[in-house]
């Protein structure tokens, strides 16, 4: 039997063109009609039609026919919510090599807020995170050209590039009293998804920056590494989601079922369509992109179902990081700890157009295993926490419920959904429980995360996290 994620075909999210978790349901790519028994708006097609004349013929310059007509389009599909857009070939391309984990330019996830470009995040060792760009900041001008009046993708464009060409970027800063001037040069960004760091014997760091195609398969090889660096031994683990914008779906099913039995259900969906509705669970068609991977899932050690997780959120954590953190917070299998998350809880399918265009439409919401909608939401974690005393301040505190034109959630004031909770495995992570106070070295200073520089920064939020991790162990079971 052919699964839900093989009839789908491309299942991608646009990180450079803002949050988006993102289908291809090539079912209904090429229904161009309006739903049956639903006429064409007559006198709306005529004032357009008058427009685009008056246009052509008393605008000040000559306007080509293309260019009216990719902007009306470009114009209704934006007037939506603030996650459809119509991609051109170029988009569409920068959208299709993002998620292979390599493309040229400068390394910021990007959304578009009043007008202007505002970074999400800057992914990990890249130019932009290198010269010190900063989730919440917002970029007014590239070169000397001014955002204002620019698409996302127009925006895109112009910082993506040849390596090592400068761009200069002016940007405005909270607490800033004036506008940054910013130059780097761009570079191939290669993103490596998945990194293992060892805190204390036993004790491990799993940061994901991203759901690339083979991020499932990378965290996968990390546990395998932590198991044989810790002699089958660990005592607890932590994945770091912060600032982590999405990606992948069958990436998120793949790096939940790393922690969950099988069988699981990760997430499903809900949309006007039927192909809109699934049910996701961990098993291989969920995961896997072709039925002739090998299943990652099959050699794990088998402590790693039950090994105490801790799991670290933040505003920037959005998307598919909110489906692994939702998922895993369902089924009691990890202590979510950080602050809320952006709550960008719809779904966009990718459908395929003539001239190698796509239009990236919002086509259904998706659900934790519990039934919550976190849409314009977030996920609460079971203890709030900020990674540091001026986290909300540095990310502005935008939240998709901050966004002009975002969708509602359909759970909102009705509490959970009806749909049961599965019961916790025998041995997994106990529920929420207050962290303790920060953790600390042998000499008693306090345990610190490099800087952009290489310097040394407080991480009170990991800190945290391994303390809540050796308490948990500490107790009797």
């Amino acid at each position: 039997m052919v699964g839900p994620l093989k009839k789908l075909g491309l299942i991608l999210l646009g990180a450079l063109l803002g949050f988006a978790l993102t289908l291809n349901f090539s079912a209904v790519a090429d229904k161009a009609t309006t739903p049956a028994g639903s006429p064409l708006p007559i006198e709306d097609l005529r004032v357009f039609s008058e427009i685009f004349g008056r246009i052509k013929s008393d605008y000040v310059e000559p306007v080509d026919d293309h260019k009216l007509i990719k902007e009306a389009i470009t114009g209704m599909v934006a007037g939506l919510d603030p996650h459809s857009a119509y991609l051109d070939q170029e988009a569409y391309k920068e959208l299709q090599d993002g998620t292979q984990g390599e493309f040229g330019g400068l390394g910021i996830e990007v959304t578009m807020e009043d007008g202007l470009v505002k970074v999400v995040t800057p992914i990990d060792d890249t130019p932009a995170s290198k010269a010190g760009i900063k989730s919440g900041d917002y970029i007014i001008k590239l070169d000397d050209a001014a955002i204002k009046g620019m698409t996302l993708n127009d925006a895109v464009k112009r910082m993506r590039g040849k390596p090592d060409t400068p761009i200069t970027l002016t940007i405005l800063r909270k607490n800033e009293p004036k506008p940054l001037v910013i130059t780097l040069k761009r570079a191939i960004i290669k993103m490596k998804s998945v990194k293992l760091k060892e805190l204390d014997p036993g004790y491990g760091e799993i940061r994901i920056s991203q759901f690339q195609e083979h991020t499932g398969e990378d965290l996968a090889n990390a546990v395998e590494q932590f198991y044989k660096d810790n002699k089958d031994q660990p005592k607890g683990l932590i994945l770091d989601l912060r600032n982590n914008p999405g990606g992948l779906l069958n990436s998120a099913v793949g790096v939940a079922g790393v922690f969950l039995p099988p069988e699981s259900l990760v997430v499903y969906t809900e949309g006007r369509v039927a192909d809109a509705k699934m049910h996701l669970t961990v098993t291989p068609e969920n995961y896997l992109r072709d039925a002739s991977e090998k299943d990652y899932l099959l050699d794990l050690p088998k402590g790693i179902k039950k090994l105490p997780l801790v799991v670290l959120v933040n505003g920037g954590s959005a998307s598919a990081s909110e489906i692994v953190a939702g998922a895993l917070q369902d089924h009691h299998r990890a202590l979510i700890l950080g602050v809320r998350t952006f709550g960008k809880g719809s779904v966009q399918t990718i459908l395929p157009l003539s001239g190698n265009t796509a239009l990236k439409l919002t086509t259904a919401r998706y659900f934790t295993p519990n039934g919550r909608s976190i849409q314009a939401k977030g996920i609460e974690p079971d203890k709030v926490m900020a990674d540091d005393a001026d986290a909300v301040e540095a990310t502005l505190g935008i939240h998709e419920s901050d966004l002009t034109g975002h969708l509602t959630n359909p759970t909102d004031g009705a509490g959970k959904a009806e749909t049961a909770a599965k019961p916790a495995e025998d041995g997994a992570a106990p529920p929420a429980q207050p962290a303790a106070p920060p953790a600390a070295d042998k000499a008693g200073k306090p345990v610190h995360k490099p800087g952009a520089k290489g310097d040394e920064l407080p991480d009170p939020q990991l800190d945290a996290a391994r303390a809540y991790l050796k308490q948990e162990l500490a107790k009797p079971h």
